[in-house]
């Protein structure tokens, strides 16, 4: 709406039915003085529509801002996928972004010490494609067993409903695989300045299959344009202090007055034979591809250049799902990504409702013709009166043979699988991500890591300087002054850790 109130027209007051609300100053009374009428119809609907405006927040990434923008393929990929989006040079697909704080509840800061959701939602001819991640390129976890676990031991205590430090280090440290993600979220760039300012990536390891019908195995990044930018805690601290919603207000001003972000896609691609080769599990959420193996590939570049009208039509009820694929961008084996194609098209079921791809900003712009029906919030036509079966002799409803994906080769038993026997590397990667940095971001890293733990109790804080001396020395020697401890008294501490035959006790 403009600034302007001079240029909007006047609108008349209705009920939800249309007819016209004659005084929305005073409710109807007995007398001046009396008790209210139940017969008071605009009074009856406006608070039972108030009470009902709320729907359930995310149970992850709750806090977010979102904007639309335009897709341009800028490099030939067509070797490698037959996604139409990515079918020439030039091409422009319309698309929706939103970014997102992942533990915080939607009334959170924006500037805390968090992963950032980084989820894209792109209108093709071919249908929806959801590419969601965040901004790291690797995750806490290798089995979404887990995830519900993970979501409770960074939100807020049974108990005290207060965020628990021993919850959420107790949770990280049995889980050895996530120190790379620790790693990344407790360095330098813990506190992105914005979401302008950060990379994206989809994390997962999803396929492409091309037009001869090949598989190969890509991940997804997306480089910000605008240039990487991070707070330090004191100056997170002060910009809360200023603007919770700073985020927000960075991502809105700046489309407003036309600076409009922009990042650049790349891909990694692999054969689909090397999965077999390769020396790291190239489809484990916690570890990354190195690029010289796998270098990146340029793609094309998105801009966001449209803020929604209305944040809730738009923002709030925008729903995600790494299910939402096209011809020629699949999923692959990666154990969370399976379990993400089920889960995240079920919350959005539950939060938003069986409807929800009618609702603009989730609906394809190409025709869709599923054959799902009814359902509460139905707000089409619904099929008018075409045959609701399948088979049938009307040639309605036809599956498209043409797009069959090439088979997958699967091998082994169907059983309780532990990823530990299969691949305990849990501490080469972030090994030399901490050699990368130079000596004030491990100090950063450090001091940081020391902040996060706070209150933690004092065999949480051993277990994790144990975790990362394993990972490397000066890593956790590091970590153990920060904390006043000492590497010497951590390994003795394992004697006595309380978590002695949990499978993450290294």
């Amino acid at each position: 709406m403009s600034n302007d109130t001079k240029k909007c027209p006047m609108t008349h007051l209705t009920t939800d039915a249309g007819a016209p609300v004659v005084d929305n100053q005073n409710s109807m009374t007995a007398g001046a003085r009396g008790p209210l009428l139940a017969q008071d119809l605009w009074l009856n609907e406006k608070l039972a529509n108030f009470v009902r405006e709320v729907i359930p927040e995310r149970r992850m990434h709750a806090k977010g801002s979102g904007a639309f923008g335009t897709f341009t393929v800028t490099h030939d990929i067509t070797q490698y996928t037959r996604a139409k989006i990515f079918s020439e040079i030039g091409k422009k697909t319309e698309m929706f972004a939103r970014f997102s704080t992942v533990a915080g509840e939607r009334g959170a800061a924006d500037a805390e010490r968090d992963i950032r959701g980084f989820a894209l939602k792109f209108y093709t001819d071919e249908g929806v494609w959801d590419l969601v991640g965040n901004n790291t390129p690797v995750f806490f976890l290798r089995d979404a067993r887990k995830f519900p676990d993970l979501n409770k031991a960074v939100k807020r205590d049974p108990k005290t409903n207060l965020r628990s430090a021993t919850n959420n280090w107790d949770f990280w440290t049995l889980l050895p695989e996530a120190l790379h993600q620790v790693t990344i979220v407790m360095s330098d760039r813990g506190i992105p300045d914005g979401y302008r300012h950060m990379h994206g990536f989809g994390s997962h390891t999803f396929s492409f299959i091309n037009a001869n019908n090949e598989r190969f195995w890509v991940k997804f990044h997306m480089r910000t344009q605008q240039g990487i930018k991070n707070l330090t805690d004191a100056e997170a601290e002060a910009l809360i202090a200023k603007d919770r919603e700073s985020s927000q207000t960075d991502l809105f001003d700046a489309i407003e007055r036309g600076d409009l972000p922009k990042w650049k896609m790349y891909v990694q691609i692999m054969p689909e034979m090397d999965a077999e080769k390769v020396p790291y599990h190239p489809f484990d959420l916690t570890k990354v591809w190195p690029k010289g193996d796998y270098p990146l590939i340029e793609v094309g570049e998105f801009e966001l250049n449209r803020n929604p009208e209305n944040y809730f039509q738009d923002v709030e009820q925008a729903a995600f799902a790494p299910s939402n694929l096209v011809p020629g961008i699949s999923y692959s084996p990666d154990r969370m990504l399976q379990a993400r194609l089920v889960n995240y098209a079920d919350a959005a079921r539950y939060r938003v409702g069986v409807n929800h791809s009618q609702i603009p900003v989730n609906a394809a712009r190409c025709p869709v013709n599923s054959n799902r029906r009814d359902g509460q919030g139905r707000m089409d036509g619904n099929y008018g009166g075409l045959p609701h079966y399948e088979p049938n002799s009307f040639h309605q409803w036809q599956e498209q043979p043409q797009y069959r994906e090439p088979p997958l080769k699967i091998t082994g038993n169907a059983d309780f699988w532990d990823f530990r026997e299969d691949d305990n590397d849990y501490f080469s990667q972030p090994r030399a991500l901490f050699n990368l940095m130079n000596d004030q971001q491990k100090q950063a890293l450090f001091n940081n890591t020391a902040g996060a733990m706070g209150d933690a109790l004092d065999f949480i804080k051993y277990r994790h300087i144990r975790n990362c001396y394993a990972c490397e020395p000066a890593y956790g020697e590091g970590v153990a002054k920060a904390l006043g401890l000492t590497v010497h008294d951590a390994q003795a501490a394992r004697a006595t850790d309380p978590a002695q035959g949990n499978p993450g006790l290294l």
